[in-house]
């Protein structure tokens, strides 16, 4: 088949962006398109274990002060090989290198840095050097790393090319040349597999068998740990330590850039797993260290409690051995004491003068005293047998409700946190369960700048105080909905008698009777309603409001307005509330996981044999995996002569994750597999076609994918709708889908939000799926009209639009069921970003 320089091109364009994307992301793949040159050798070494011969002019610099400013002339970088990667060739002749070294003069030092050789040096290197050598560079300038947030490292690459650059290696002292190859081929860090894909056979060291200077897997049981906090550099720094079966306790120490991905500890007794923490040791106590790689999971440490695990990672890793590594570490835990006796939870109920304890507790109102301490006021269902230091806040100050009934102000404790306590403070909201670590209660009087009370305090009084720092564990918690301990305190919430007001405020008055006025400007308890928070209604029916008791007593078909607040919504989290809908069939879907649709591109990846159909313009990049020399995989690119201009590739033989990766570099992709001599779309339970970070899914029932005759195709305009309708695929449209609980007065009712939810929310379901800006939108949206805590009377009031129609139930009955329709929610432009909606 002729081929125009032109296509050729463009082929080589596709190619290098596959590259660029698979490689750059550190994969562990050696991916080449052709040959390796022969270089004349310039890395320099004189193989006697002791030393490379580095000439005397050069000064040596540490990694930590490497930055874009720095002047490179006669300067050095001496460092370890922690982690070496693949030899790529771009073109023939055009090779790269990549690698990490780590500070190998100061243990204490674990600062770590990619270098990246170019040409000739690049060959060399990949031939001489193995990991654990140490090297010294020169002639190096320095680049900004475009890796940094991902692979943690240093902020800097230090990038060696031309005749100036050269690699000083001390190699180890007993290298074995059989294994040179094998350890070049091996990958040092494996990275945590999808939960869909076959998991790899990790290995985990027992607590009694950590060897200084190795980088192990652990499991253990935690007996003490204290909340991140910023170290003097850019991370955050978690403490902790451990125990397991063999009854050896071992620190350890955790850098992360982010919180999130700090081990997400509740409480003394949760099993953690910790993968590639390097073992040091000191003064004869050893501390497990996160390095290159370090990935973290908890789980409840209660027998019998569900095994959710909490982690930050969108893939990893559990299998049938972990499940039974956990409730063997759970089991083990019951029979022993873990922790000193001060810091074990208890309610409010029990709380001992002078003594330090744990409290769950959910935050009712908060208000900031003064810079360095906050105010919490928290309950959790029982009443502390001590009086409490009582607290009025200066007007204007509190978030979240002012006053409760008397039976409820009886349970709640006033909590004063401070210093950096009341900085994260900032970003609790009314609502919030949390977990408050070694608190203490201070009999006594307590005079604290800025509160003003209308009582003398007596010496009696017990205060509840956080201090500054983190010594001992101190430290605040959100806990999730889904938190053991969180669904205890409902239940408990649930058994008390439910509030009677003892006296009829503005706001009292608008809960018992129902529907505020409509009149512009209204205003509760002094304040403008929500802060203008309302609704409109776009239709152009002409009639009045009804009670949602009269509504539901008529039983009409057709449309009616209401006027209502939100009592509450599910699903609670939003990814729940996005669906997949077909218009043929009218069928509604869940959007599949990444666990299913990463198997489903796994299992085709295996068994492509990247064919070259005689319609198409096709390539090929070769990955060899690391962890085999002989097996490999061929990554097939295939473009349509016709629109050999357009962005559209057929991708074959990729994950999920390259797939993802190459779609950031080119416009769409179509993920394919071999069937015999043509090509076939995968399974539709996976997505059809990658656009920038959108994916879109075709209907297993009224698609009929044909993927032949491609060279005929043409497409005046390149969209999703476009490139279905070619490949008969029946696109799927995003939809929410929510279920809403309204009142009033006289009645609650359930709704449903689904076919106007778009103009709402003023956010497209589309956008929902991949835009953060979005989903914020929503669930600020959402946290506004439904405060997780608060009076009725503080929700905002909704003038909605609802059609009421019949549907037929499973057993064949006739329901009636309602949903909101031309509706619109408007929030002021100063709470809520604009989505692209």
């Amino acid at each position: 088949m002729e081929r125009t320089s032109t296509r050729d091109q463009r082929l080589d364009q596709c190619l290098s962006a596959a590259y660029r994307a698979v490689y750059w992301q550190g994969f562990g793949y050696i991916i080449y398109d052709g040959q390796f040159n022969n270089m004349p050798v310039e890395v320099q070494s004189d193989g006697t274990g002791t030393g490379a011969h580095v000439p005397a002019h050069l000064t040596q610099i540490p990694i930590a002060v490497i930055n874009i400013g720095i002047d490179c002339t006669n300067k050095i970088v001496k460092g370890k090989v922690i982690h070496k990667g693949p030899l790529v060739t771009v073109k023939p002749g055009k090779l790269v290198q990549k690698a990490v070294i780590q500070d190998d003069d100061d243990p204490s030092q674990t600062m770590s840095i990619n270098i990246i050789l170019l040409g000739s040096l690049a060959k060399d290197f990949s031939e001489v050097v193995n990991q654990g050598d140490v090297v010294t560079a020169s002639g190096f300038t320095v680049g900004k790393s475009p890796t940094a947030k991902q692979d943690k490292l240093h902020p800097f690459d230090l990038i060696l090319s031309g005749d100036d650059a050269f690699i000083y290696v001390s190699q180890r002292s007993d290298p074995d040349p059989k294994s040179s190859l094998a350890n070049r081929r091996r990958p040092t860090l494996p990275a945590e597999d999808s939960k869909a894909t076959k998991a790899s056979k990790y290995t985990y060291v027992k607590l009694d068998n950590l060897k200084d200077g190795s980088t192990v897997n652990v499991y253990g049981v935690v007996v003490f740990f204290r909340q991140p906090y910023q170290s003097r550099g850019t991370d955050f720094c978690s403490s902790l330590k451990i125990t397991d079966q063999s009854n050896h306790s071992v620190a350890c120490t955790i850098f992360c850039e982010n919180l999130e991905d700090h081990p997400k500890i509740f409480k003394i007794g949760d099993i953690i797993r910790m993968h590639r923490v390097k073992v040091k040791s000191y003064n004869n106590s050893v501390t497990l260290v996160s390095t290159f790689g370090f990935s973290v999971v908890t789980f409840d440490g209660s027998v019998g409690g569900a095994l959710e695990p909490r982690t930050s990672s969108k893939s990893f890793s559990f299998t049938e051995e972990d499940r039974q590594t956990v409730e063997e570490l759970r089991s083990w835990a019951a029979g022993h004491v873990l922790g000193p006796s001060v810091l074990s939870a208890v309610p409010l109920s029990d709380v001992q003068l002078t003594g330090y304890f744990d409290l769950t507790c959910q935050l009712l109102a908060k208000a900031t005293i003064q810079n360095n301490c906050t105010l919490l006021r928290v309950w959790d269902g029982t009443k502390c047998p001590h009086t409490l230091l009582e607290v009025i806040v200066e007007p204007g100050c509190t978030e979240g409700p002012t006053s409760f009934s008397k039976a409820k102000e009886s349970l709640i404790a006033n909590v004063l946190v401070y210093d950096n306590h009341a900085e994260f403070a900032k970003q609790l909201k009314p609502g919030d369960f949390l977990r408050i670590y070694n608190l203490r209660a201070i009999p006594g009087s307590i005079k604290v700048s800025g509160l003003t009370s209308s009582k003398p305090v007596e010496g009696d009084h017990v205060t509840l105080n956080l201090h500054g720092g983190t010594s001992y564990g101190k430290g605040i918690r959100v806990l999730p909905e889904d938190n053991p301990d969180v669904q205890k305190l409902k239940r408990v919430f649930e058994s008390l008698p439910k509030d009677e007001e003892d006296d009829l405020s503005d706001s009292n008055l608008i809960e018992i009777w129902g529907t505020p006025p409509e009149s512009l400007g209204v205003t509760v308890g002094g304040k403008e309603e929500c802060s203008g928070v309302r609704t409109e209604r776009s239709c152009s029916h002409q009639m009045l409001p009804v009670t949602l008791a009269q509504l539901k007593q008529s039983h009409p078909d057709g449309s009616h307005h209401v006027r209502v607040q939100l009592r509450s919504f599910e699903p609670r989290r939003l990814y729940q509330a996005l669906k997949l809908f077909c218009n043929k069939c009218s069928s509604l879907q869940d959007i599949p996981d990444d666990e299913l649709v990463a198997g489903i591109f796994s299992e085709a990846s295996q068994r492509s044999r990247a064919c070259r159909p005689p319609d198409l313009l096709s390539g090929q990049v070769n990955l060899h995996e690391e962890s085999s020399v002989s097996q490999s995989r061929v990554l097939g690119i295939h473009l349509c002569p016709n629109l050999i201009v357009k962005d559209l590739m057929f991708l074959e033989g990729s994950t999920l994750e390259e797939t993802r990766l190459i779609a950031a570099e080119y416009q769409n992709i179509v993920p394919v597999t071999s069937s015999g001599d043509h090509l076939a779309l995968l399974d539709l339970s996976a997505p059809f076609l990658f656009r920038d970070r959108r994916r879109y899914y075709g209907c297993k029932q009224c698609s009929e994918t044909v993927l032949r005759n491609l060279s005929s195709v043409s497409m005046e305009v390149m969209d999703e709708k476009m490139i279905a309708n070619t490949l008969g695929v029946e696109l799927l449209q995003f939809v929410f889908v929510m279920k809403l609980e309204l009142q009033d007065a006289t009645d609650t009712l359930d709704v449903f939000l689904m076919k106007h939810a778009e103009q709402f929310f003023g956010v497209s379901a589309e956008d929902a799926s991949t835009n953060e800006e979005a989903q914020n939108r929503i669930s600020q949206s959402m946290s506004i009209l439904c405060p997780p805590e608060g009076s009725v009377g503080q929700r905002p009031w909704l003038d909605l639009c609802l059609l009421a129609y019949r549907a037929e139930e499973e057993a064949g009955q006739n329901q009636t069921c309602y949903q909101i329709c031309n509706t619109t929610l408007l929030t002021p432009s100063s709470t809520l970003p604009k989505g692209r909606g």
